[in-house]
Formats: structure tokens, C-alpha cells, sequence
């Protein structure tokens, strides 16, 4: 059984009078593919948040190769986001910036390498995600969406991460775009033998990408279990949301308000 990587425990998080996270446990083995599912707003986005350190929970903990980031010095924080790749909902890609430079702008910090070093880079990095070279030196508004979030999981991979972060990877793209991302997330996660957490409300991402499956409501990991088993789950939350029924507890509370 491979050990955890990440450990987060007790984690509680709310914005004014509205409790988003509720003692949540979870647990994210090494080098597995975890897909946090769930309703939109119960909280997936803050939960990676929260591990990212963009904000700080109220109470809990989050442990990452043993290391506490909550309340963690500036260096310490620093030391654990060096693992960390990220690939952002909707690319986020910068601009101005070709795409060469997009894709090793984390890469470069820190490293005093020409730019004939960091275009190599970019240009291997890019073949990874079948992106050809003429793609270099194009801006991001000189190309597709998909192309976008190709490069973007480009520059997620580039140097080589630990663990990388999907925020809903396919949100926007067609069906088939959403099939080539599913398909290279995939290829790139086992390449690095890098443990990944992907957030998503897309089921058919969700089967392509992860091993294990865990899933929020109300504020707490509700089930979490092998991605073979969520057809066979016998959680009635979890059924209704993988098969997309109009009828069941979800749809009750939410009447309910």
C-alpha cells in the first residue's frame, strides 16, 4: 500500500456565516490519482485552496510528506509549493508572453540558464502535450482553447513536480478537446509517477483520470474509494451525482435551501 502523501485533518474553513469546510479528512496516497467530485459550491475549489496556502483554514491540518503547512513559516511554505505543479481552470495563461515563455516562467526562477536552455525546455515539455515547435514563439490568443490548456499542463509539467493539481481541466472544451486533455493528464501523471488531485463535476474526466475517488457534501468527505467502485458505492449522494439523476438527496436539499 503506498504511503500518503499528503495528509489533511480536521480541516475546517468558513467565510462569514457560511461554513464551507466541516472537519474534513482525506487522505491522498503517493503517486495516486485522486478526483474530488461534488455539487458546485461545497467547497472542492476551497479545499485546494487551502492546501495551496492561497488561504488559511480556520482550524485543522494539513500535512504534506509529513511537513505542516498550516501556520507554516514563509521558507517552509515555500519549500512544499516547490512540489506542486498546477494546472488552472480556464489555463491561465499570461498573455503577453509567447508560448515558450509561458510554459518555463516557473521554471526559470531561481535558475540562472540562457534563453536558449529554457526554449530546449519549453520545446520538450511542449512535445509531451503533441504540441509542435511552431507553437514556440505564438501568443496564447493566436491559438485554440485546446491548444491553451495544452500549454498550460505544458508549463504545470515542466519542472517536473511531485504533485500536480488539476482544477477542473476540461471546463470549456468540447467533448473531444476534453478527451485529448483527459488522455495526456493521464499519460503525463504516470510519466512523473506524480501523485495528482483533480477537482471536477465532469464524471467522464473524472474515469479517464483518477484512481481513487473522493467526494464532498456538506462541507465533509462524504465517500471516498477506488475509481471501480463508484458505480457500486451504495452511498445514495454519490449515486445521484455520478449518474446525473434529477431525483435524490442532493436535489432534496437543495429545495430544502
Amino acid at each position: 500500500m503506498a504511503e500518503d502523501q499528503i495528509i489533511i485533518r480536521k480541516l475546517n474553513k468558513a467565510f462569514g456565516p457560511k461554513v464551507v469546510l466541516k472537519d474534513l479528512d482525506i487522505r491522498i496516497p503517493k503517486g495516486k490519482s485522486v478526483a474530488v467530485i461534488g455539487a458546485s459550491g461545497t467547497g472542492k475549489s476551497v479545499l485546494l485552496k487551502n492546501l495551496l496556502g492561497l488561504i488559511e483554514p480556520d482550524s485543522g491540518s494539513i500535512k504534506v510528506d509529513g511537513l505542516e503547512t498550516v501556520g507554516a513559516s514563509r521558507t517552509t511554505r515555500e519549500k512544499i509549493l516547490q512540489k506542486f505543479g498546477m494546472l488552472f481552470q480556464g489555463g491561465a495563461l499570461f498573455d503577453s508572453l509567447p508560448v515558450w515563455e509561458n510554459v518555463v516562467f516557473r521554471y526559470r526562477q531561481g535558475k540562472n540558464i540562457s534563453i536558449k536552455e529554457a526554449r530546449d525546455v519549453a520545446r520538450r515539455t511542449l512535445a509531451e502535450v503533441n504540441l509542435e515547435d511552431r507553437v514556440l514563439d505564438l501568443y496564447p490568443a493566436e491559438i485554440s482553447g485546446g491548444m491553451q490548456k495544452r500549454v498550460a499542463l505544458a508549463r504545470a509539467i515542466a519542472d517536473r513536480p511531485q504533485i500536480l493539481l488539476f482544477d477542473e481541466p476540461t471546463s470549456g472544451l468540447d467533448p473531444i478537446t476534453s478527451g485529448v486533455i483527459n488522455r495526456l493528464i493521464r499519460e503525463a501523471v504516470d510519466r512523473l509517477g506524480a501523485t495528482a488531485i483533480t477537482i471536477s463535476h465532469d464524471m467522464t474526466s473524472v474515469r479517464a483520470i483518477a484512481d481513487e475517488v473522493a467526494m464532498i457534501h456538506d462541507g465533509k468527505i462524504t465517500w471516498h474509494g477506488q475509481i471501480r467502485d463508484i458505480d457500486k458505492s451504495g452511498n445514495p449522494i454519490l449515486d445521484q451525482f455520478v449518474h446525473g439523476r434529477p431525483d435524490g438527496p442532493l436535489t432534496q436539499q437543495a429545495e430544502r435551501g
